[in-house]
């Protein structure tokens, strides 16, 4: 079975559709452009200034010019281009975002996401992730289900800094796909292979409720 980076990049991908311009974080999130699917024609954007960005390069072909707001090497598909950052974050804060992906440290039932600090570590700032929330259409969180000491990352209430407030849409993690709706909260309708229903609610703290045609094992292999 892949690792749990890969699962949830995978996953991700399915999620994209024809025509979306849309902008990955730093981290995880890059792995989604590996993922596009064949027939599917997304824009994707990186906030440092960059649109039109391709699969990662292979080894050895990689760039020193050409990087995305992570510093990672990326390609650039025929008619990509660069631009300077404030362009870049005058497409993001002006709503022509159709979705971003980012990474997360918590994420809660209200759809709180607190992604950009733990208390008492040193950081030099936000960056453009409340940009980011706040401006795209579509706000995905894809994350490992839970922390490295085994607590849920999927919370009740989000205990650190909060980069936006109730601006999650979907949670894809290598365990589960949850969704929120207006007024319902955040649905579980995917699980992954290798996990039941038993299993999701074992290591999930935040409240959800379950869709009446869940999928299982609907992702994973």
């Amino acid at each position: 079975m892949a690792d749990a980076k890969t699962i949830i990049a995978a996953r991700a991908g399915r999620d994209l559709k024809d025509g979306q311009i849309i902008n990955l974080g730093i981290g995880l999130p890059t792995l989604i452009a590996n993922f596009v699917p064949e027939g599917v024609d997304v824009v994707i954007q990186t906030e440092n200034g960059a649109i039109g960005v391709g699969p990662a390069p292979a080894p050895g072909c990689e760039d020193r010019d050409r990087a995305n707001a992570g510093n990672q090497p990326i390609t650039l598909i025929p008619g990509g281009s660069y631009f300077d950052s404030a362009t870049s974050f005058a497409m993001i804060r002006g709503g022509h975002t159709d979705a971003t992906f980012l990474g997360t440290l918590q994420v809660d039932e209200k759809g709180n996401i607190a992604n950009w600090i733990v208390p008492g570590k040193m950081l030099a700032g936000m960056g453009g992730a409340m940009d980011l929330v706040t401006g795209a259409k579509t706000v995905y969180i894809v994350s490992e289900h839970c922390a490295k000491d085994g607590s849920s990352k999927l919370m009740k209430q989000c205990t650190f800094p909060l980069t936006g407030a109730e601006e999650c849409d979907v949670i894809i993690t290598e365990r589960a796909l949850f969704r929120r709706y207006p007024g319902k909260g955040f649905v579980l309708e995917e699980v992954a292979v290798g996990y039941t229903l038993d299993d999701i609610a074992a290591c999930t703290d935040m409240a959800y409720a379950v869709a009446d045609d869940v999928k299982l094992e609907a992702f994973g292999e």
